[in-house]
């Protein structure tokens, strides 16, 4: 039976595989962004917590995206387990660096399935990965920009108040 439903499966188990760890990436991501909100909102970076709130939520969406991909291509998709998140952090400008770095990491991944799949030739999958692509663009822009504001306007005095006061008007124009 195994057998036979592979062989009705639009993706390759390699593909399969790589994307169920997509989703165990995004969803790793959605928890780390809910732990920098709460680190955020316990110190009084109100606009930091709801930034990254939707961050959370945007992350959820494409955990989401992943899982549902998987399933239409009849596929079986992985709920995944996190755990062993950080909750704590040393600064207000280590959240922003490790929210970069995390981005990073999961256009990596991206760009790692997109591999495989010109490998395969797997053109359906690859065009589906053309909006994350865009998606980590925009994501990456935002967190490079976030981090920006530090050596913009300094962490001295008012500083942390002033940049979490910016963080929220963080814009990413893709027509620019």
């Amino acid at each position: 039976m195994k057998d036979i439903m592979r062989a009705k499966c639009l993706i390759s188990a390699e593909i399969e595989s790589l994307i169920n760890q997509q989703i165990r990436k995004e969803a790793q991501s959605s928890a780390i962004y809910l732990a920098m909100a709460s680190w955020c909102d316990r110190n009084g970076f109100d606009n930091s917590a709801a930034y990254f709130f939707k961050q959370s939520d945007e992350e959820r969406h494409h955990q989401l995206k992943f899982f549902k991909y998987i399933l239409d291509m009849g596929g079986t998709s992985v709920s995944p387990d996190i755990t062993g998140l950080k909750i704590e952090y040393n600064s207000f400008r280590e959240i922003f660096e490790d929210a970069l770095d995390q981005e990073i990491s999961v256009t990596q991944s991206i760009k790692s399935i997109a591999a495989r799949c010109h490998k395969e030739q797997d053109y359906v999958t690859l065009e589906f990965l053309n909006w994350f692509f865009k998606e980590q663009r925009e994501e990456e822009y935002k967190a490079r920009r976030a981090i920006e504001l530090f050596e913009i306007i300094g962490e001295q005095g008012t500083g942390h108040w002033e940049i979490d006061k910016h963080i929220g008007k963080i814009q990413y124009d893709s027509e620019a």
